[in-house]
């Protein structure tokens, strides 16, 4: 059972939104996807909450926060959300169970070195070579000076740079109805389901 991890230190960089939109993804494919939560804020959950009834099903997975443990049965396909802050034992509890960590990263100076530091965390705690790392680029606009300093921070990396997400507010208008790229119209995201073409290989490999 593929457990995919969405984790970065930094808050608002975005891991609500491919949490939520990798178990879409998944539910759409057909399998049976619980998406965990382990951020106090909660955010995977409440979004659970706004999904319209008829949609692809995505169960909740209600996730102790002293304790991470394997989903119950039945599940093929787990997404967990993290906290900002995540490191040391809570850290170690989550490379236990995942398959696949996810690395969301936006173009900020600040964003850029807490995770620059948090990668070297991952690589150094994760349990073995199976657990894949893979960063994605968020909230990018093409042609400005910070996403040229965040593809060149990324070229650094011993980790794999695995899509580029574009600034749109696309994500916005879906999350605050529970829906993900997935639940519409394909000609209504069409650049976005383009972008997201290399993430899917990843997640699917």
């Amino acid at each position: 059972m593929p457990v995919i991890v969405v984790a970065n230190p930094k808050g608002g960089v975005g891991k609500s939104t491919l949490s939520t939109n990798i178990a879409g993804l998944l539910a759409h494919q057909g399998h049976a996807v619980m998406l965990g939560d382990v951020d106090r804020q909660q955010s995977a959950r409440t979004w659970l909450k706004l999904r319209p009834e008829g949609l692809p099903q995505i169960a909740g997975w209600d996730v102790a926060q002293d304790e991470i443990v394997r989903p119950p049965k039945g599940t093929t396909h787990v997404v967990l959300d993290t906290p900002a802050g995540l490191h040391g034992k809570r850290l170690e509890q989550v490379l236990k169970i995942a398959d696949k960590i996810v690395v969301p990263l936006q173009p900020s100076i600040f964003d850029i070195h807490a995770t620059h530091d948090f990668i070297r965390e991952l690589l150094k705690s994760r349990r073995s070579d199976k657990v894949e790392v893979g960063v994605i680029g968020m909230r990018i606009r093409e042609g400005t000076i910070s996403a040229d300093q965040l593809r060149s921070f990324l070229g650094t990396l011993e980790t794999p740079v695995v899509a580029f997400l574009r600034d749109t507010q696309n994500y916005v208008h879906l999350a605050a109805r529970g829906l993900t790229l997935w639940d519409v119209a394909p000609s209504r995201v069409e650049r976005d389901l383009e972008q997201w073409q290399p993430l899917i290989t990843w997640i699917n490999a």
